[in-house]
């Protein structure tokens, strides 16, 4: 489990931990399925960069979500002490069981607040998912293993539309989701605010077990993704998700844009670690990323570093 956020020094960055979630909810929406050494190269130059951790795959139906098809073998081809920084999306038990088998240390547990995107993207209702959950926590548990409870849809749904926060809550404090290590709320669609999103992980922070980890995950649809973590840092998370230059959406929320850029969410929150040549490394890997698989980049950190030349020290042009 990431360790939660500290106090804050006076004057000082926030503390964070920053998720990069570029190889899973990044490529899901590409089409294109990238060679699994290709993945592998990306994770290590992310976490050599400094980033904390990185989710790599989902144990997702190659015919449902083709550029996951290789998760199994990317798992495989990372080392033990990179694996203890990666990231799973399982939505089964069997799926977790089948990531446990390939060497995963780490795995999200997904399901929506919705019924409705639930069954189109899980083909269960959210009863039927946290019901399996336990048998997925258990099978984590027995390999040393750290599993999260990820609630997708947690603000709106692209059927139901907006979402109780009362039911997150519950959500949440469901014990069948006992022996969690930590919880993810998903902006699945990128619709909240900055108010809604405080409003939301300062309930889970206060009403829901203490000793898990809180992890905001946000689309930057609207616009408000940079702004959406630092309200969900600011209210109590300890982690954030970002994907390289924007890329991603989910293939079963109609409307939905990609993740807020780790650019962005770098250069906002701007842990001690980010530097400008971290930056620049940061925009030279997802260049590369991006053109790979034919998609623009959505960061506006990226752009304007590039744009910008003089005394400002995240300049990138020349």
């Amino acid at each position: 489990m990431t360790a939660p956020a500290e106090p804050q020094r006076p004057g000082g960055p926030p503390r964070f931990a920053l998720r990069d979630v570029t190889l899973r909810d990044g490529l899901q929406l590409t089409g294109k399925l990238l060679p699994a050494a290709r993945k592998i190269e990306i994770a290590r130059a992310l976490l050599a960069l400094g980033v904390d951790s990185v989710e790599i795959g989902a144990m997702a139906r190659p015919d449902k979500v083709p550029p996951m098809a290789n998760t199994l073998e990317v798992i495989s081809g990372l080392t033990p002490e990179e694996r203890e920084k990666c990231w799973v999306w399982v939505a089964t038990p069997r799926s977790a069981a089948r990531a446990l088998e390939a060497g995963a240390r780490n795995l999200q547990y997904c399901f929506s607040a919705s019924d409705a995107h639930n069954l189109a993207n899980v083909g269960r209702t959210t009863e039927q998912s946290l019901a399996a959950m336990p048998e997925a926590v258990e099978a984590v548990r027995a390999a040393g293993a750290r599993i999260q409870l990820t609630i997708a849809t947690s603000f709106t749904c692209p059927f139901d539309g907006a979402i109780d926060p009362d039911r997150v809550i519950a959500i949440a404090n469901d014990r069948r989701a006992d022996g969690t290590d930590s919880i993810v709320i998903c902006d699945t669609l990128g619709q909240a605010t900055p108010g809604q999103v405080a409003a939301l992980i300062g309930r889970v922070a206060a009403e829901t077990p203490q000793e898990r980890d809180i992890v905001f995950h946000g689309h930057d649809t609207w616009g408000l993704g940079a702004a959406n973590a630092l309200a969900a840092v600011g209210a109590g998370a300890g982690t954030v998700d970002g994907a390289l230059g924007g890329l991603g959406g989910c293939p079963f929320a109609p409307g939905a844009s990609g993740n807020t850029a780790t650019e962005d969410i770098l250069f906002a929150l701007q842990p001690e670690w980010f530097t400008p040549a971290t930056l620049a490394s940061l925009v030279e890997l997802s260049a590369g990323l991006l053109r790979d698989v034919g998609e623009p980049n959505q960061s506006r950190a990226a752009h304007a570093a590039l744009a910008t030349a003089g005394p400002f020290r995240w300049g990138l042009g020349s």
